[in-house]
């Protein structure tokens, strides 16, 4: 399955690492520091031209397969993570759930289908 990111864009489902809303993440120098080195990184999308609402962080399909970690937790500088990318996108974190049908979200589980280990041993 594939999730519209809003005007031409597209994405496997299978490589959304996460849906964040930009009104309520961008408070954190965390956040912020994140998106700044994926920008400088040439790993930032601008879906559109209308003022972005959320931020969808993607891994490589490839990548996402292979790893037990998706790109961005593999360490070194926030946003410097693996062949991922983050797509600024004009629709709600809601909406694209909603278009997601992702249920495993909200219920906090992981997706059907996905053995990975994402318990944080650090």
């Amino acid at each position: 399955m594939y999730l519209h990111l809003g005007q031409d864009t597209v994405v496997p489902e299978a490589s959304v690492i996460g849906i964040f809303d930009l009104d309520k993440t961008t408070g954190s120098h965390i956040t912020r520091r994140f998106l700044g080195n994926a920008e400088k990184m040439g790993r930032v999308v601008n879906v559109s031209d209308e003022l972005p609402k959320s931020f969808i962080i993607c891994s490589d399909e490839e990548d996402h397969r292979d790893s037990r970690r998706p790109g961005p937790v593999r360490g070194g500088k926030a946003g410097e993570g693996g062949n991922m990318k983050v797509y600024l996108s004009q629709l709600s974190p809601q909406t694209l759930s909603k278009r997601s049908g992702a249920t495993w979200m909200q219920r906090g589980q992981q997706r059907p289908g996905d053995e990975r280990d994402y318990s944080y041993d650090g």
